[in-house]
């Protein structure tokens, strides 16, 4: 295709897609991007405006097959059908809660990734690496975004956590519920540029949200005192547009709480947020090794000589192991689907 339209500019087209479309596509066929996912239905914006179109595929597949908030698909005018879904620049995705053997899809072709968490007892180290782990193995950008700094007595010292998690990671507090505090977020969602919030119903993502777009327009609730938790205020993935008045004219994907998240096929995410870990490991005397009682262990070795904490160790081997778990069901998931000619 050539010279983008400014609806498709504005929504994040680039060369990445158009490469991905023949001139035939580019003249018989419709780029949308979906905004939002309903049972059964999806809602697009591309150079005809906005509309609800049906969520079918032609033809069914793997989980990872359907369309999620933030996809590029290509649709026939007439009929309005989806044809297909281009390849995608990220996709998070995380094992289904209560069902491992099925894959939820949170949002595609994200450049940013809040990781929002309140300066309360949602304030959780080992809830936030998991967030950056399933960020560092698809690529994106993450920012740790701290709310609610009034609820500490000492949010720099959170700050100060967070930050201690990855060498040159971007931790930033502020109130979301002013403008002021949060206008340098905006700085992150330049023109046509995908920023996602994912965390703990209850965190403030829908406050910020609104705080950066100034609007209220998204229904936000308050959290429970006894505990800090909140209810699920949002209960679809959406797409809200930061105007060029209120920021940089990027996308905002504001994403129902999650309290729990499986890992699955996270490897190099795990080697990534733990290099520090990982980069022990290799001067185990045995490749093998499960850093229990063998001989030669160099993360017991570290741990004993203070250069490893050894909690984060603990919940690297978490992580580590759940992460070969649940990618082993999804590796015979797939033979299945395989051997089943596609169907789920």
């Amino acid at each position: 295709m050539g010279t983008p339209h400014p609806v498709l500019a504005q929504l994040g087209w680039t060369s990445f897609f158009s490469g991905q479309v023949s001139a035939e596509q580019g003249a018989t066929c419709l780029p949308v991007r979906v905004l939002s996912v309903h049972r059964g239905r999806v809602t697009v914006l591309g150079e005809e405006g906005e509309e609800s179109i049906s969520s079918r595929m032609p033809a069914q597949g793997a989980a990872e097959d359907r369309p999620t908030v933030g996809d590029w698909l290509l649709i026939d005018p007439t009929t309005r059908g989806i044809l297909r879904i281009l390849t995608r620049t990220s996709l998070f995705k995380r094992p289904t809660p209560g069902d491992d053997r099925r894959v939820q899809l949170i949002a595609a072709n994200v450049d940013t990734l809040f990781v929002v968490a309140s300066c309360n007892q949602d304030f959780n180290i080992a809830r936030i690496e998991r967030y950056l782990v399933l960020t560092r193995e698809v690529g994106a950008r993450p920012v740790v975004v701290l709310t609610k700094a009034d609820l500490s007595p000492t949010p720099d010292h959170l700050v100060a956590a967070a930050r201690a998690l990855q060498a040159g990671l971007q931790v930033e507090l502020v109130d979301g519920r002013d403008p002021a505090s949060v206008a340098r977020l905006a700085s992150y969602c330049g023109f046509g540029e995908t920023v996602a919030l994912v965390g703990s119903s209850g965190v403030g993502k829908s406050t910020l949200v609104n705080t950066l777009r100034g609007s209220d327009g998204i229904q936000t609730q308050s959290i429970r005192e006894d505990d800090g938790k909140g209810r699920h205020t949002t209960t679809v993935r959406e797409m809200h547009r930061l105007t060029d008045d209120a920021g940089g004219g990027g996308w905002l994907v504001d994403t129902p709480g999650m309290r729990e998240l499986q890992m699955s096929e996270v490897a190099t995410g795990v080697t990534e947020v733990f290099d520090d870990v990982t980069a022990v490991t290799l001067e185990c005397r045995f490749t093998n090794c499960t850093h229990g009682d063998e001989p030669g262990c160099a993360i017991r070795a570290a741990i004993a000589a203070g250069d490893l904490d050894p909690a984060r160790v603990e919940r690297w081997d978490k992580l580590a192991r759940e992460d070969v778990a649940n990618s082993g069901v999804v590796a015979v998931r797939r033979a299945r689907l395989q051997k089943g000619g596609g169907r789920r």
